[in-house]
C-alpha cells in the first residue's frame, strides 16, 4: 500500500509540471500581402420586378467602386482568412511575438526559430543573443524571410527559453507545420542544328490557382556556349516580345520559349571537346503574383547527350539558298576530323540523278590531324528544278581504306532563270 501510495505522488508531480502554465505567450503568424476584396453584383433590367433596388444598393455598398458598381473587384483589400499556400521560389515570411502575460519580471529571455526541411535544418533568428528581462505585458517582436527552394514538408520549430524571479530556468517550443507546392512545371526539348548551334524550347505551365506576371525567363548558358534568345520580334529598331506588352500566364496555361546556343569560337575549333554529356546552362524565372509578391526559381543544369559524328565530320559553311537551273554555283564544306588518330583523305564525287558535280574527284585532300578542320570549295550544278538535296560526297581514310559516305547534306531550291512569275 505504500508502495503504490509513493507512486500515486509521483504521478501527480509529472501532471502538475506539464500543466503548468508558462510566464510567457508566443504568438506566430505568417506574413502575407492582402487580396482586393470582390463582390458578386446582382442587377437587373428596370421593367422587372425589384426595378432599381439592386442599384441602389450595390451604390450605398461601401465595397463597391463609386461609377463601376458591377466590377467584381472592389476598392477595399481583404486580409488573409487563413494560412494560405507556399510555391517554390517564393519568399516565406513569419511574426513572431513573445508576451509576458504575467505580472512579474522574467530575465534571460531566448527566441530562436529553426526551419527544418527533408534535407536540412535552418536558423531563421534574427538574433541568436538573449534578451536581458522582460517586464510585464511587454513583448519581443521578431520577423524572419526565407526563401524557399524545397518542395514538401517544412515544419517552422519556435523554441522560447527564459528564466523566472525565482532563478528557475523554463523552456517550451511550439512546431508549425506547412506544405511548400510546385508553381511551375517546366519541361525542355533540345534540337541539334546541322552546324554546331543547339536550339532549346523550354514549355513552362503555371500549375497554381492564380495568374502570374512573367518578369523575366532567361537561360544563363554554361562556359562552352554563348546564347541568343528568340523570344522577341525586331520591327523599326524596337523589339517586341512575341507574348504581348502584358506577360501574363493565366493558370493551367504554357507558353514556350525558345532559345539559341552556338559554342564559343574556342570550343567550336576542337570538335572532339563537345562529345557525350555536355552541360547546356540552368534556366532562371522570375514572376509576380497577386499584389506584386515575388518568386524566383531556378532550374538545375540542363544536360544533353551531343550527336555522335563518328571520326569524320562533314559540315556546310557557305551554301545558297536558291540557285538557277542548269547553271553552277558554289558551296563551301567544312571536314573535321574527330577521331584521335591523324588521316589521310581523299575527296570522290559521285552525281545524282539531278545533281551534277564539277571539278576532279578522286583527289587526295592530304593529312589531317586530330581535331582539326579543313574547309573546301565546290562546284555544282542541278539539272532538276524544285528542291534538290545534295548528295554524293565520299571521304577515304588511305590508311585504314575505310569509306565515309555523304548524303542529304543539304537541300537547295532550284528555279528557272527563264520562266517569267506570270506565266
Amino acid at each position: 500500500m505504500q508502495v503504490k501510495g509513493q507512486s500515486s505522488a509521483a504521478d501527480r508531480m509529472e501532471v502538475n509540471q506539464a500543466k503548468q502554465e508558462h510566464l510567457l505567450a508566443l504568438k506566430v503568424m505568417r506574413l502575407t500581402k492582402p487580396t482586393l476584396f470582390t463582390n458578386m453584383p446582382v442587377t437587373c433590367e428596370d421593367r422587372d420586378l425589384p426595378g432599381d433596388l439592386f442599384v441602389r444598393l450595390m451604390k450605398d455598398d461601401p465595397s463597391t467602386v463609386k461609377g463601376a458598381e458591377t466590377l467584381i473587384l472592389g476598392e477595399m483589400l481583404t486580409l488573409p482568412q487563413n494560412f494560405g499556400n507556399i510555391f517554390l521560389g517564393e519568399t516565406f515570411s513569419s511574426y513572431i511575438s513573445v508576451h509576458n502575460d504575467s505580472s512579474q519580471v522574467v530575465k534571460d529571455i531566448l527566441v530562436k526559430a529553426d526551419l527544418q526541411t527533408s534535407s536540412q535544418r535552418l536558423n531563421l533568428s534574427a538574433s541568436n543573443s538573449a534578451v536581458s528581462e522582460l517586464k510585464p505585458e511587454c513583448c519581443i517582436d521578431d520577423v524572419i524571410h526565407h526563401e524557399v527552394k524545397e518542395i514538401g514538408t517544412h515544419i517552422l520549430v519556435c523554441a522560447v527559453s527564459y528564466t523566472t524571479q525565482t532563478g528557475e530556468k523554463l523552456y517550451f517550443r511550439k512546431f508549425f507545420k506547412f506544405q511548400v507546392l510546385k508553381p511551375l512545371d517546366v519541361k525542355t526539348k533540345f534540337y541539334n542544328a546541322e552546324t554546331d548551334e543547339v536550339f532549346l524550347e523550354a514549355q513552362i505551365q503555371n500549375i497554381t490557382t492564380s495568374p502570374m506576371f512573367m518578369e523575366k525567363v532567361s537561360l544563363e548558358p554554361s562556359m562552352m556556349y554563348n546564347v541568343t534568345e528568340l523570344n522577341s520580334v525586331s520591327s523599326d529598331d524596337e523589339s517586341e516580345s512575341t507574348f504581348g506588352k502584358m506577360s501574363y500566364l493565366q493558370p493551367l496555361d504554357t507558353r514556350q520559349y525558345l532559345y539559341c546556343l552556338k559554342p564559343k569560337p574556342e570550343f567550336a575549333e576542337k570538335a572532339g571537346v563537345i562529345k557525350g554529356v555536355t552541360v547546356i546552362g540552368k534556366l532562371d524565372i522570375v514572376w509576380k503574383t497577386n499584389l506584386g509578391e515575388r518568386g524566383r526559381l531556378q532550374t538545375s543544369q540542363l544536360q544533353r547527350m551531343a550527336p555522335g559524328y563518328g571520326d569524320v565530320r562533314l559540315s556546310l559553311e557557305l551554301i545558297p539558298d536558291t540557285v538557277s537551273l542548269e547553271e553552277p554555283f558554289d558551296i563551301t564544306c567544312k571536314i573535321t576530323n574527330c577521331s584521335e588518330r591523324t588521316m589521310d583523305l581523299e575527296l570522290e564525287m559521285c552525281n545524282t540523278r539531278s545533281v551534277h558535280w564539277c571539278g576532279v574527284s578522286g583527289r587526295q585532300l592530304g593529312k589531317l590531324s586530330p581535331n582539326a578542320s579543313l574547309s573546301i570549295p565546290l562546284k555544282l550544278l542541278s539539272s532538276v528544278q524544285g528542291l534538290q538535296s545534295i548528295s554524293g560526297l565520299r571521304l577515304t581514310d588511305t590508311f585504314l581504306k575505310r569509306t565515309y559516305e555523304y548524303d542529304d547534306i543539304a537541300q537547295v531550291c532550284v528555279v528557272c532563270p527563264y520562266t517569267s512569275p506570270e506565266s
